[in-house]
């Protein structure tokens, strides 16, 4: 990607959606070695295409400097998300009649949490992962077969010509984090059978800019999605977005059912229904992305101004949870040790270490 230029369709970026200052990476956390040492802090700043409306942040990273082989995210320690997994298992299974000579592929399948659903009703699954460490989890305690790779055109091809063909690929939470999402869509045209079907779950933009999402943004999440802009993405690669469900998860997400563009598969009255909310809320002009950047703004304010009142009167303030998006909160509102007294997060992978930028201790929620 040339610096300055749309990741989807190379148009200029110059229309500011969130200027969120400098911070670390959201998941760069710090052991006690490293808690007083150096740390790098990176420009987070988002902007939409005035052409294909897909917000981004503006600043490149390679994915290898994003998503290591030490990873800390593992999904299964999120007993909401575990369910949300079951159910989304039980309903495709039902809707696409998924039976034990069928494929199911996951994009960036995390430690195994949604394909072990899949694999206890005998269903053949295989997982591609780019970070070895929840990879390795997959394969050693679920025995899920994983394919240690990113995901694009180059894998899917190389996955195909090994013989995989998927009736379903499920991408939860990944597109958003893709820096060529060009690539990264192409490969499932080429891994999905003629007649199988995509899914892609992603925090929807819409409820982004409705109810000030802005800790959502941070430097592993490359582009925050809409309808408008996924559709032209899909279509630039021979998909079609053919039916929508509007989720609660991540503060409001999207699911997209996605076949080949000459499949025979029938389109919803719900896609055109969310394309109209959006250009409703005004996701094809420029006024509604400006006016959230004031937003932001005024929210960090409020939000200070209540702390400080909650201190003053001798109260003592801890966090509950350690995920990416609280480091995007607290680094941008300047919010450390003055305030909060520590975090804490049910992952033993994340416990005795330090958030990335404010230093906060995280301990087990028996701390509390």
């Amino acid at each position: 990607m040339s610096a300055g230029k749309c990741r989807h369709c190379a148009e200029p970026l110059d229309l500011l959606f969130a200027d969120l200052g400098a911070t670390p990476i959201a998941n760069e956390f710090l052991g006690a070695n490293d808690v007083n040492g150096p740390e790098a802090f990176y420009p987070l700043r988002a902007y939409v295409c005035r052409n294909c409306r897909l917000v981004q942040l503006k600043d490149f990273f390679r994915p290898e400097d994003l998503f290591r082989e030490d990873y800390s995210y593992f999904s299964s320690f999120s007993e909401t998300w575990l369910r949300h997994c079951e159910e989304y298992a039980e309903l495709l299974i039902r809707r696409e009649a998924l039976h034990t000579e069928s494929l199911v592929v996951e994009i960036a399948s995390n430690d195994g949490c949604l394909l072990q659903y899949f694999a206890a009703e005998h269903i053949p699954v295989l997982g591609v992962e780019p970070s070895k460490s929840v990879a390795d989890t997959a394969i050693r305690e679920r025995n899920i077969p994983t394919k240690i790779a990113f995901f694009g055109e180059k894998t899917a091809q190389e996955l195909n010509d090994s013989g995989y063909s998927a009736d379903l690929i499920a991408a939860n939470n990944v597109l958003a984090h893709v820096p060529d999402i060009n690539d990264f869509v192409a490969g499932f045209r080429i891994l999905l059978k003629p007649d199988g079907i995509a899914t892609f779950e992603f925090p929807h933009l819409l409820n982004l800019i409705e109810f000030g999402q802005f800790d959502t943004i941070y430097h592993e999440h490359f582009s925050y999605l809409s309808m408008l802009a996924v559709e032209r993405i899909f279509s630039s690669c021979g998909l079609r977005i053919f039916d929508v469900d509007q989720l609660p998860t991540h503060g409001g997400s999207l699911r997209l059912y996605v076949c080949h563009e000459g499949s025979s598969r029938e389109s919803s009255s719900d896609v055109e229904r969310v394309r109209g909310l959006e250009i409703n809320a005004g996701l094809d002009k420029d006024e509604a992305y400006v006016e959230f950047a004031e937003q932001v703004r005024e929210t960090k304010r409020t939000l200070l101004s209540l702390l400080m009142e909650l201190k003053r009167e001798g109260k003592t303030i801890v966090g509950y949870g350690a995920p990416a998006k609280a480091n995007t909160l607290l680094n941008f509102c300047g919010i450390g040790s003055d305030i909060l007294d520590f975090t804490v997060d049910r992952s033993p992978h994340k416990q005795s270490l330090f958030l990335p930028g404010t230093r906060l201790l995280i301990k087990s929620p028996d701390a509390i």
